[in-house]
């Protein structure tokens, strides 16, 4: 039985984990190591002429490191993974090989307020540009692209509001455009969606949230379908070209399925050093062990609470994609047919001061700027993670001055209801 085979939680739990070979360690340890002794001059030529696989120095690679890019890449049903330090690391990873100065990348409209900072300000100094869309209008994505456009990028399940993007409608456009679709699964997790199975080429997460699951680490992976032929057009050179640092390599034509991942290792990790920690990785791997099982709960939890709070007469709306009232309820039970996540918005009567007064009110609920952790968590977007964005930035992520955004734990659904309840009495006076 090859681990292709195997259902959800027996991967979650065995996928890239093996007995240790020097001491039958069966948890996968903490590899607290920089360097690797080889054995002998020719192995060490070898691994530095990507000839053989293996460990040169921690930046590159790491046996634990290694085990967690293989249990994602063995979840989202893919190719290879490659970790990063943060997810915004990842983000950038994922861009790296297919932009140049003047490129361009087409991003969703509905996106976390830190991308969207990313992608219009830092990538600038790169002499990239991200040119933003609504992605429920696809005809507006391609009207965007032009013969510079290297990439689609959106979230699966966007934070804040908890949007549903049609996927296999974008990634029929980045198709057409014969651009790789970037989908950030990070608040659906592959437990939820996986995005190849939708057309996707690459995969962007934050292990920091779900994966991990209990806000001990910060990290990210890339993870790449295997599947985005790079040597269909002369558009990513960084892939199809020689590669001077490498004694004229071609990565697609040297390592095929696997040349989106051995260039994020060899030239990412190398030169950008975005490098993920062994602790970081161990505690992804005990994380993940439990990912269908938390949320599994995270959605029950989150059909219920936005249930209350959207017959609340203290509430002007709720965004959750799992109520009816939705406009992308049925998108989400086509997609997501185990639940619409746990992230979401609601706007309190009151604006403003009503949030930062509910925010300052609750006792339950973390007020803290992360999601995807087993306590419920609060924060008001707009005076926090979408601070730097204009007004009419933030009404166009869903992070208005009078929203709120929960990430919903795997407490007891009656005590995060209650908790909320005392908090708005407190805030709505």
């Amino acid at each position: 039985m090859t681990e292709r085979s195997l259902g959800f939680d027996t991967l979650q739990i065995h996928a890239g984990a093996r007995p240790d070979p020097a001491t039958g360690a069966r948890q996968t340890p903490i590899y607290q190591t920089t360097a690797y002794v080889f054995r002998d001059a020719d192995h060490a030529a070898a691994l530095f002429n990507l000839q053989e696989v293996g460990y040169i120095y921690s930046r590159l690679t790491n046996p634990t490191v290694a085990a967690f890019q293989e249990r994602i890449a063995a979840l989202e049903g893919g190719a290879g993974a490659v970790c990063t330090s943060s997810g915004h690391a990842a983000q950038i990873m994922a861009l790296f090989p297919l932009m140049a100065p003047g490129r361009n990348v087409i991003a969703s409209t509905r996106l976390y307020g830190g991308t969207v900072t990313q992608l219009t300000q830092t990538i600038r100094r790169f002499g990239w540009e991200a040119r933003f869309v609504d992605f429920d209008d696809t005809d507006a994505i391609e009207a965007a692209a032009d013969e510079n456009t290297r990439a689609v990028f959106c979230e699966s399940i966007a934070n804040p509001g908890g949007y549903v993007t049609d996927i296999p409608a974008v990634a029929e456009v980045s198709k057409r455009l014969g651009v790789p679709l970037i989908v950030d699964n990070t608040s659906a997790t592959p437990w939820l969606c996986r995005p190849f199975d939708h057309g996707a080429d690459l995969v962007v997460h934050s292990t920091t949230k779900y994966l991990t699951g209990n806000g001990t680490a910060t990290g990210g992976a890339v993870v790449d379908s295997g599947r985005f032929d790079w040597s269909a057009s002369d558009k990513f050179p960084s892939l199809t070209e020689p590669e001077p640092a490498y004694h004229g390599l071609k990565f697609h034509e040297t390592f095929g399925a696997m040349a989106f991942t051995f260039h994020g290792i060899a030239i990412g990790l190398r030169d950008l050093g975005m490098t993920m920690a062994p602790q970081t990785a161990f505690l992804g791997l005990l994380g993940t062990e439990t990912l269908s099982l938390r949320m599994a709960r995270h959605v029950e939890n989150a059909q219920k609470v936005a249930a209350w709070l959207e017959a609340d007469p203290r509430v002007e709306f709720v965004t959750y994609a799992g109520l009816p009232s939705s406009p992308y309820h049925d998108r989400a039970r086509r997609l997501y047919p185990k639940g619409a996540g746990a992230l979401f918005t609601f706007a309190l009567k009151g604006g403003y001061e009503s949030c930062v007064k509910l925010v300052d009110s609750v006792a339950l609920f973390s007020h803290v700027a992360n999601l995807g952790d087993t306590r419920s968590l609060i924060i008001h977007s707009a005076s926090t993670t979408h601070r730097q964005l204009s007004p009419e930035q933030q009404e166009a992520a869903g992070a208005g001055a009078n929203v709120l955004r929960l990430s919903i734990g795997i407490e007891d659904a009656d005590d995060i209801i209650a908790d909320l309840d005392q908090a708005m009495a407190k805030a709505t006076v």
